[in-house]
């Protein structure tokens, strides 16, 4: 069993129902879901995805721009949880502040290209994802698609530029997805959404985000009824990974998914 983490960076929950995406609709019906997940504040790429894999929250870790810095307090995430109990780690991105994530010798694998900032970038990363995924079939993969967000900036978020790249990056996922076996867990979200041509505020438009979860054991065709963050991705991702959680991380695995 592998576990697969998709990031659509800057999707919005209320573009779905606006544009032809099937395979983001396709996990909803056979997961559960939420459109009503929370980013965090700042809601900025770097700081979400600390809080993403370290479940804190950035007034804890310390990384509040897209410039790196340690971290204030630091602690394992859950890549360290991860390799720790064995498990085989492997990134996929194509926006390098995201190598600073975990901490050096980690990953079994990490590949990064720079195509963040072309139409097409988010399927050179989908291809070779699929392709590593399929043949090597580690434990856990994080696959990072940043065009979405890169449109927003360039076009505004809900433009129609932006609404296509939310279709041209679902061909990305549905490229991941089909290297897949049966018995892998996927767990799609976005870290934040945006308005205008920026994000970062505290309102509705940039923290809500859509949480998305289908394998097997998890419910099908289900709205998710807790709230829930950003932070309780790594915990949710530990049970599914079946390692232990970090005591300090302040996140919690949401049960209700499960079936049993």
């Amino acid at each position: 069993m592998a576990a697969i983490l998709l990031l659509v960076d800057g999707l919005r929950p209320d573009t779905l129902s606006l544009v032809d995406a099937p395979q983001i609709a396709g996990l909803m019906r056979r997961g559960a879901s939420s459109l009503q997940a929370r980013s965090v504040t700042p809601s900025i790429t770097l700081p979400c995805h600390v809080s993403i894999f370290h479940s804190v929250p950035p007034q804890r870790h310390g990384v509040m721009t897209n410039a790196w810095q340690p971290m204030a307090r630091p602690l394992p995430g859950l890549i360290e949880q991860a390799k720790q109990a064995g498990k085989r780690c492997y990134f996929f991105h194509n926006w390098e502040p995201l190598r600073d994530l975990n901490r050096p010798e980690m990953l079994e694998l990490s590949f990064y290209q720079n195509t963040c900032y072309t139409p097409e970038g988010d399927l050179t990363i989908a291809e070779v994802a699929a392709q590593r995924i399929a043949a090597d079939r580690p434990d856990f993969a994080f696959v990072y698609f940043g065009t979405v967000d890169v449109a927003g900036h360039q076009f505004g978020w809900m433009s129609e530029a932006y609404l296509r790249q939310i279709e041209r990056v679902d061909k990305g996922v549905g490229m991941v997805l089909d290297a897949l076996q049966p018995e892998d867990v996927v767990l799609l979200q976005s870290d934040h959404g945006g308005h205008d041509r920026t994000h970062g505020a505290e309102l509705a438009e940039d923290m809500l985000i859509p949480w998305v979860v289908a394998g097997p054991g998890i419910r099908r065709n289900y709205i998710i009824q807790t709230e829930l963050t950003l932070l309780d991705t790594a915990p949710t991702l530990a049970r599914i990974l079946q390692i232990p959680a970090h005591p300090q991380w302040e996140g919690r695995c949401i049960d209700e998914i499960f079936e049993t």
